[in-house]
């Protein structure tokens, strides 16, 4: 009986995109509100720097992955309308041409032209995208999906922060929002690393290092800017 399996490479464009996003909110928005509290600001000026941080760090991941997958969209349907077009004026060549693929694969010359037959019988088109173009519909683009995804992903992880800096005294809120986004960096890479099947200490380390250095800059920026002012 036929089962469906799956494999963790499923999982890598979502993972992907989700991961990046939290991350890019986690790390942005507290090395925002790190630098700016460490200049000595007041509480409500840190706020309003997490939020705006948030607000235009969302819009910005969503607009610019809107732009990239529509970019990828657009090559998308020029492939394939070449390919109806190449369907239409040269069915031979394009017939010869799916079954050299599964040559390719490892079929033999005889099965490989009986399978291009039957499949582009059945539907021409969607055979050559899928096998000569490597178009698939679980991975077609998607440009709104993407920017709302990407969108709501970096919000999800930049709201940690900005929830800090309501809450955290300002004295204090540079040391908490670096523990509490550090610790949640780590968890998120391993999670992200069990996920995807590799080493939970190696995603949780990685991340945990590039969202430290970030802090750690921004807060020494923060504290020369504000010894300045």
């Amino acid at each position: 009986m036929p089962h469906r399996e799956f494999h963790k490479a499923e999982r890598t464009g979502w993972l992907r995109a989700a991961v990046l996003g939290a991350n890019d909110g986690i790390i942005s928005t507290s090395s925002l509100v790190v630098g700016v509290a460490s200049a000595q600001a007041a509480q409500e000026s840190v706020l309003i720097a997490a939020v705006a941080g948030l607000v235009a760090g969302a819009l910005s991941m969503a607009a610019g992955e809107y732009v990239s997958v529509s970019s990828q969209a657009d090559t998308e349907r020029a492939d394939l309308a070449r390919e109806r077009r190449e369907l239409q004026t040269e069915p031979v060549k394009e017939h010869a041409e799916l079954a050299s693929i599964y040559v390719g694969r490892g079929l033999t010359p005889e099965l490989a032209e009986q399978v291009a037959k039957q499949l582009m019988a059945h539907d021409a088109l969607g055979a050559h995208a899928r096998d000569e173009l490597g178009m698939f519909e679980v991975t077609r683009s998607r440009p709104l999906q993407a920017a709302l995804a990407s969108a709501a992903a970096f919000a999800s992880g930049a709201i940690v922060p900005v929830g800090l800096a309501t809450s955290v005294p300002a004295a204090i809120l540079a040391p908490v929002v670096t523990a509490a986004s550090l610790l949640l960096l780590a968890v998120l890479g391993s999670t992200a690393a069990r996920l995807g099947g590799a080493s939970m200490l190696t995603g949780s380390a990685r991340v945990f290092f590039w969202g430290a250095l970030a802090m750690g800059c921004t807060a020494l920026i923060g504290k020369l800017v504000g010894a300045v002012l």
